[in-house]
């Protein structure tokens, strides 16, 4: 062969042998590897984040550090094959959407303990993919690690490695989306057994509406999306619960939330206070639940006008599990059941109430220090109102004309840099001479918030009838809240107007916080989705009845009702409005059983347990020393005739009954005690008076028989006495007069105590 041959030859071989290799390059895929950060076998200091998964697709790792960066998030991987991988990282700059100094999420990616590329979580307004680097990997395991740079809320959602230079991620935020399906190996779905009621929304409205369910025979799948129950009465969000409960028409309503309610002495408080194990403790504890503590409902199937299966994201592993049912109750605050399955459902356009993320200080016994924080809100001392007792409480609230739903993340955020802004103020700005110990000791990462969908049913509950006291004749559940909207105060609002970050409270105390207004049943499920209940504060009323409804003991009281709702449906085979429509008497009956009343199954009869709790009466258990220990005749404050501006209060203990009653000196205000006689004899008659500094030194108390005034007394309402009870006189009476104890508020130097008036029998 001449050389010429040779060399052509040569080079058509090398050429073949390149475009065979190109061929087979083409064949054969990329590598590809998956995570997601919530899969992270050990998440380190990394919180899970499962708020804003609707919205941006996925939970995501939260470094929550307090300004200290969080310790690592660590796992391992499985490399297949090795070769150069490009990583990905999505990620992004939390504060760039109000184009803010700095960037307060900073973060790395190790791989083998190497950083790739730079820091990330630097830019971006909205979760993207960000190009972090090469990285050569061998065939076998590899270590990952997520390393917080600021302790500032860095945030990642997953991590994308291919051995494809050209491959870019898909972003889509649709909630495992094809692709991240196929890269974790996932299947459509797990059939989970078929329930009676699916719960969704594990806060105080979705416990009471399980546990309340499952006592009366129903199987129950009770789904909530986080570790822990209570919702915003959790120790993530450390709201007390208010609203009065065991009380009006159905007394037994309530005791179910008593058994797992926090009792916290503040809010926010402690987070022993909260009370998280107890609430799963009381959950569990019924064999008719399956509690699904870390899953998030996202998806419906529907059945013409009912829903027949629920979808939910198991948020560790990405794993879907399906839920069946005759009946839901949508717990989930935003009306997402509802929403998915088309209900009607409302949401005031602006005005509405916001949402607050509560933190807390304490001091050390040494000078402390505290990063500087230029990217968040620009604050000094007289921005914001002083955190008295260490505790930045519910006012700090936001978000009132933003979009509650589609911008829930933004307004959690903004309240971070409210919160480090104010503490930054603090320790580093003009309030650090008197702040050299102070430590910022718990910030909510988990917001708390107040108003967004309402869910509307055959009742839509308005402000006019809570205070004229509309009678609906399913009235049940007791709402005792004053009629609390918040709105931004204007004396924090000027620095920035477009969304203020500090709140003030209007009430309409026109609401009878002692005996409750009865919220009809009808309001608590869906007009249109035929199996649908639905309690919690995406009820259905308006914006102005949401501000009473909407604590969180009256929400669980809610859920009690629709459990036993529930077990009415399931025994007669009907749905919820036929509960109204068919069955209304037998609900009520089910209201007045004790929260501890069990049923096997909801055909089997019903059985007490040998401990239930006294019945309580239409003003609700006494708090203080019981009618009942009194001798003789004794007439509460609760049932006196009051005339005048009286408030109520509870705060000087040694009450009787529900608390007491007090009125300023010379406005007017009259309170009457009307003791009848009983029998014939002599009688010592007193009052009862708890001492106090701003109490009248010189109060009148009129002494009336059958309507005539006897004499005038003059107690001093300043000085001690025996027992709390102040003697007026003694005198003999007969069988059927009537003693009225009449307090006066004329020249009584001072406030004005009306607790109770007793006619006492003397040997």
């Amino acid at each position: 062969m001449s050389a010429l041959r040779y060399n052509w030859f040569k080079r058509l071989s090398v050429f073949a042998t390149i475009v065979m290799f190109c061929f087979t390059a083409r064949l054969v895929p990329a590598a590809e590897i998956f995570v997601e950060a919530e899969s992270f076998e050990d998440r380190g200091g990394w919180q899970l984040d499962t708020q804003f998964i609707q919205q941006m697709g996925s939970p995501y790792l939260l470094a929550h550090g307090l300004g200290q960066p969080v310790k690592d998030a660590v796992t391992q991987i499985e490399v297949s094959d090795a070769g150069k991988y490009q990583v990905w990282v999505r990620t992004f700059d939390w504060v760039a959407r109000w184009k803010a100094e700095g960037t307060p999420g900073r973060f790395q990616l190790l791989v083998n303990d190497v950083a790739v590329g730079g820091d990330l979580g630097t830019k971006g307004e909205n979760w993207q993919w960000h190009k972090a680097g090469t990285v050569d990997l061998k065939q076998g395991k590899a270590k990952l690690a997520l390393k917080d740079l600021t302790g500032f809320n860095g945030r990642c959602d997953a991590i994308y490695l291919t051995t494809d230079p050209a491959a870019e991620p898909d972003n889509s935020s649709d909630i495992l989306p094809p692709w991240r399906r196929k890269l974790l190996g996932l299947t459509e779905s797990v059939e989970a057994k078929q329930y009676d009621l699916v719960v969704v929304g594990g806060g105080y409205s979705g416990m009471g509406a399980a546990i309340s369910a499952a006592r009366m025979g129903v199987r129950v799948a009770l789904i909530q999306d986080r570790a822990v129950l209570g919702g915003n009465g959790s120790s993530e969000v450390r709201v007390w619960a208010m609203g009065n409960i065991r009380r009006g028409k159905f007394p037994r309503i309530g005791e179910i939330v008593e058994e797992f309610s926090d009792k916290a002495t503040k809010s926010p408080g402690r987070e022993e206070e909260f009370g998280d194990e107890l609430k799963e403790e009381v959950a569990t504890a019924e064999k008719n639940i399956d509690l699904f503590l870390n899953h998030h409902a996202f998806d419906v199937a529907m059945q013409g006008k009912k829903i027949a299966s629920v979808d939910a994201l198991d948020v560790r592993t990405s794993q879907v599990r399906r839920f069946s049912a005759p009946l839901f109750v949508d717990c989930t605050g935003h009306g997402w059941i509802g929403e998915k399955a088309g209900a009607d459902w409302d949401m005031t356009p602006e005005g509405r109430m916001g949402m607050s993320n509560m933190w807390t200080w304490g001091e050390a016994d040494a000078p402390t220090k505290f990063p500087e924080t230029p990217w968040a809100l620009n604050l000094t001392m007289d921005d914001f109102p002083y955190p008295r007792d260490y505790h930045a409480q519910w006012f700090w609230e936001s978000g009132y004309d933003k979009d509650p739903i589609n911008d829930a993340e933004a307004i959690r955020d903004w309240n971070l840099r409210a919160g480090f802004g104010a503490f930054n103020a603090m320790k580093n700005r003009d309030g650090k001479a008197d702040h050299r110990n102070a430590i910022l000791t718990w910030m909510a990462y988990v917001g708390g918030p107040r108003e967004s969908r309402r869910l509307l049913g055959d009742v839509i509950l308005t402000q006019d009838n809570i205070v004229d006291k509309t009678e609906f004749n399913d009235g049940c559940v007791p709402t005792t809240w004053s009629i609390d909207l918040h709105y931004p105060k204007k004396e924090f609002a000027q620095k920035f107007p477009d969304n203020p970050f500090i709140s003030y409270a209007v009430h309409d105390r026109r609401v009878d916080r002692m005996y409750g207004y009865p919220v009809p049943y009808r309001c608590f499920y869906s007009r249109n989705i035929d199996n649908l209940f639905m309690a919690g504060r995406c009820i259905s009323v308006t914006h102005e009845a949401l501000g009473t409804v909407r604590v969180m003991k009256t929400c669980g009281m809610m859920g009690e009702v629709v459990g036993k709702a529930a077990s009415i449906c399931r025994q007669n085979d009907c749905l919820p409005r036929d509960v109204y429509e068919q069955h209304l008497p037998e609900l009520l009956k089910l209201l007045q059983l004790p929260g501890k009343a069990y049923r096997e199954t909801y055909d089997s009869p019903i059985q007490m347990p040998k401990v239930i709790l006294p019945l309580a009466g239409k003003l609700g258990p006494e708090l203080g020393v019981k009618l009942s220990d009194y001798s003789g005749v004794v007439v509460d404050d609760s049932e006196a005739e009051l005339a005048g501006k009286w408030t109520h209060g509870e705060g000087l203990r040694g009450f009787s009954g529900w608390g007491y009653h007090y009125a300023a000196p010379n406005s007017g205000a009259l309170a009457d005690f009307r003791l009848k006689v009983a029998k014939d004899g002599s009688y010592a008659i007193r009052i009862m008076s708890l001492p106090h500094e701003n109490r009248g030194a010189t109060v009148p108390v009129d002494l009336l028989v059958d309507g005539e005034v006897i004499e005038r007394k003059t107690v001093d309402m300043r000085k001690e006495f025996k027992d709390n009870m102040a003697e007026l006189t003694r005198m003999n009476l007969k069988s059927g007069q009537v003693v009225t104890v009449r307090l006066v508020t004329e020249g009584a130097g001072g406030n004005v105590h009306a607790d109770l008036a007793q006619l006492l029998p003397l040997p």
